[in-house]
């Protein structure tokens, strides 16, 4: 909990630096707004429940459909309303290595711009979110819907059956393109027997998808070319290729490169109200766990509470998925405690000093707990702050009262020397980590053994 807080706490601050506002959402919708605006799988996945008055009512599934009612319904707010709000979504879904079927989401959004700028900042955002997280090696991808929608055309694929196909390619990095094509086509029945339905596909048409699939290159302007290429004949094609041509020319310009952000034509998105731009975010040393942050444009998902047609872009990240993948990787500060000192009661005459000294160290912004629990003895007290990793402890009896001094004992070194004695009488002996201090000389003791020990 104390690494999904410290992971949440960062995220916020990128998104504050961003001047993004927060917002919540209550967790039960009415099932009418929740259900015909995400495609097929999403709707399978939402928990129904009703109240006494029988009303139709469903756990949001997601942020983003939610944030659209509110912008129906309070058409007061500001434009563009630029929000992040953190909250759990639930989804009825197989569990499985970072996936749940509660799980909290972590949203930045920009509702009311066409500009292609609101796309690049949620890019840029997502980029210097994982950055700040010190995730290692990660790698945006974005694409465009509108693009895909360039592709129907050019394999004279009916509309109707886009949301279909880009179901499908939204699995390619998971099933494969055997499978992909296979399911394009007539379907095929998985490792667990289950029917995969096909899309019905013929098999030109599917050769045409595998022609814009096979565009790749390392550098996005070289896509950008081959993507003129190919859908030179197609009508249209032009704006909606120079869409994503400026996103990526406002990434170079701010220092986005292809080894942070690259144009991947197979990035499709699974839910239905994608519209102009998707993205989503991996990790290089993660791969099995999927995006772990992504998101796109979906102007068309406020009209259907409004409409009225509301331009809006935004992502989202998954806090779990991107914990346990970083769990995974060890990248996750495992620190147990919030208090960084542990003050031993051991003398209950010296109470109030013991009250004093944890009020002292708190009131210097120096997180601090007082002992205040059955054991007695300072040794059992001590373990105490083992088992919680606390880095410092006090330790204060009537000698020291006398001399005017404190012990302070770096619980870190002991129990690091501790690995190396092998002899109990001669770690005693050596107190190692110990250090005594004047009573006066406390807070600023403290503060410098903290800062050593970090």
């Amino acid at each position: 909990m104390l690494a999904r807080q410290r992971m949440i706490d960062t995220i916020r601050g990128v998104y504050e630096l961003y001047g993004f506002v927060p917002l919540a959402t209550p967790a039960i919708e009415f099932l009418d707004v929740l259900t015909g605006s995400a495609g097929e799988e999403a709707q399978q996945s939402i928990f129904r429940v009703t109240n006494p008055e029988h009303e139709e009512l469903g756990l949001r599934f997601d942020l983003t459909v939610p944030l659209a009612r509110v912008i129906a319904q309070y058409k007061d707010l500001p434009r563009p309303f630029r929000r992040y709000q953190v909250s759990p979504v639930w989804r009825a879904d197989k569990p499985d290595k970072g996936r749940f079927r509660e799980f909290t989401q972590f949203d930045l959004d920009s509702v009311g711009t066409v500009s292609e700028i609101a796309d690049t900042e949620i890019i840029a955002g997502m980029c210097d979110t994982l950055s700040a997280l010190d995730v290692g090696g990660y790698l945006v991808r974005f694409s465009s819907r509108a693009v895909l929608n360039l592709l129907l055309a050019y394999a004279s694929i009916p509309e109707g059956q886009g949301v279909d196909v880009f179901r499908v390619l939204d699995k390619l990095d998971k099933v494969g393109i055997e499978k992909i094509r296979l399911e394009l086509m007539q379907g095929y029945k998985d490792e667990s027997g289950d029917t995969i339905r096909g899309v019905g596909l013929t098999v030109d048409q599917v050769a045409r998808i595998e022609q814009f699939l096979n565009i790749k290159h390392d550098h996005r302007r070289e896509v950008v070319a081959q993507l003129r290429a190919l859908f030179e004949s197609v009508e249209h094609s032009r704006e909606q290729i120079d869409v994503i041509e400026r996103i990526s020319n406002h990434l170079y310009a701010l220092g986005y490169g292809d080894d942070r952000v690259s144009l991947d034509l197979s990035i499709a998105r699974g839910l239905a109200y994608y519209t102009g731009p998707v993205f989503e975010a991996i990790l290089k040393d993660a791969p099995q766990f999927g995006s772990v942050f992504g998101g796109g444009r979906y102007d068309g998902l406020v009209m259907r509470f409004l409409g009225e047609a509301i331009p809006a872009v935004g992502a989202s990240m998954g806090v779990d998925r991107l914990l346990a993948a970083l769990s995974s990787l060890d990248k996750i500060d495992k620190r147990r405690a919030t208090a960084r000192v542990l003050v031993i009661n051991m003398d209950p005459s010296l109470a109030d000093d013991y009250l004093q000294m944890t009020w002292e160290l708190r009131r210097a912004g120096i997180p601090t707990e007082l002992y205040i629990g059955m054991q007695k003895r300072a040794g059992k007290q001590l373990q105490y702050a083992d088992q919680y990793d606390i880095p410092l402890a006090i330790l204060y009896g009537s000698n020291e009262k006398e001399q005017g001094n404190v012990t302070i004992k770096d619980m870190t070194v002991g129990r690091e020397k501790a690995k190396d004695v092998g002899d109990r009488r001669d770690w005693l002996a050596a107190r190692p980590g110990q250090v005594t201090a004047a009573r006066a000389d406390l807070v600023e003791t403290v503060k410098k053994m903290l800062a050593e020990s970090e």
